[in-house]
């Protein structure tokens, strides 16, 4: 039997051992404490920021680079594609994939060695191929960091080495990933644990092993990048999906890379709810039809809108339509007519397509004639 002191003691060590697990669980609200010098949190659906520290400032973002990189092969070059390997593009330093000059690739095996094995020499071998010149090719990538909003950005090579003029943001990086995670083919390559791609003139194959821990790690853990040079610290942008819900992080210069990635993570699972706003198919207004079979169609989301919201927030989302006042005939369902804008309170949390919910044939002249002596007669 344990004495009265003793179980004093007891009951004290396990109220410590409790508060010191509260303390290590944010609340909702409650500052997060990560090693990264820059990091963002964000809703790959809706885009929607749920956690932010310094995610305007500029930085070196090491081989978190080749995530554009491979979103420009993947759009614009064809994977079949057989790439032929230059002197310049084997003899690139940094991290390989050991090609070698004059040795053919699939563009497919070269995306797979740049996204898994973080491969420099598959990075040049990619940008050569599909513009000619790493300069070039820079060009394609900086012209789509603007297309997607990325304005912070600038790109000088296609894998991340050193240069005082390459760099980008956490919030940057974060546009860049949510577009990225929207390719299917793109989630499936980051998703590989390993891929075996050939190897002329050896008797083994080349085996590219992901290097992304958090797919072992992390429930749900399923993309993206790692980075690391002198300069730029250890970066990442991960991603982890759970009933659906996919959420995105990046973080820069961050010495705890992993655990930083796990606890944002963990912070957005465990603070957010996914809610769905908008149904797919399910018409949410009508508009005005000219010269139409019927007088008005019904608009419908092209996709579920789902938004990630914090208890107390649901209430306060608001639908804006973006539409014409009345749009002429013929319609075909599933055309697109406009979009809904999904706010919380001024703030817009995101967009979804409005489409043609049924086909509206046009009627003829005579019909039109026989309408308007109907209307004056009646």
């Amino acid at each position: 039997m344990l004495s009265d002191s003793k179980k004093l003691a007891l009951v004290l060590a396990l109220f410590f051992v409790i508060l010191d697990l509260l303390a290590a669980a944010p609340a909702a609200g409650e500052e997060l404490q990560v090693s990264a010098k820059a990091a963002i949190l964000m809703d790959r659906d809706s885009g929607r920021v749920l956690w932010r520290k310094n995610e305007h400032q500029r930085l070196p973002m090491a081989s978190v680079t080749k995530i554009m990189t491979a979103i420009i092969a993947l759009e614009e070059g064809r994977e079949e594609d057989l790439v032929t390997v230059s002197k310049e593009a084997a003899q690139t330093g940094g991290s390989s994939i050991w090609l070698e000059e004059g040795e053919k690739k699939t563009l497919e095996e070269l995306v797979y060695g740049l996204m898994l094995r973080s491969g420099n020499d598959a990075a040049v071998a990619i940008a050569e191929h599909l513009a000619g010149s790493v300069k070039k090719f820079s060009f394609l990538m900086n012209r789509k960091a603007r297309e997607i909003g990325a304005m912070n950005t600038n790109f000088i090579n296609p894998h991340g080495l050193p240069d005082e003029e390459h760099y980008s943001t956490a919030y940057d990086l974060g546009l860049i990933s949510v577009y990225a995670m929207q390719n299917p083919r793109f989630r499936e390559i980051v998703a590989t644990p390993g891929r075996t791609i050939s190897w002329p003139g050896q008797p083994w194959e080349r085996y590219l092993g992901n290097q992304n821990r958090l797919l072992e790690i992390y429930p749900g853990g399923d993309g993206i990048k790692t980075g690391w040079t002198t300069a730029a610290g250890r970066c990442f942008a991960g991603s982890a999906t759970r009933d659906g819900w996919q959420l995105v992080t990046v973080v820069l210069n961050a010495p705890q890379m992993w655990e930083d990635a796990m606890l944002l993570l963990d912070y957005g699972f465990n603070t957010f709810k996914r809610e769905k706003m908008l149904e797919r198919g399910r018409p949410v207004i009508t508009a005005r039809v000219n010269r139409g079979r019927a007088a008005k169609v019904s608009l419908v989301p092209g996709r579920d809108g789902y938004l990630p919201l914090q208890e107390g927030e649901k209430e306060r989302v608001r639908c804006r339509f973006q539409i014409q006042e009345s749009y002429d005939a013929p319609l075909k369902k599933g055309e697109k007519l406009g979009e809904v804008q999904l706010f919380l309170d001024d703030e817009q949390l995101g967009t979804v397509d409005l489409l043609a919910g049924e086909d509206v044939p046009r009627i003829s002249f005579l019909e039109q004639l026989r309408r308007l002596w109907v209307s004056i007669l009646m």
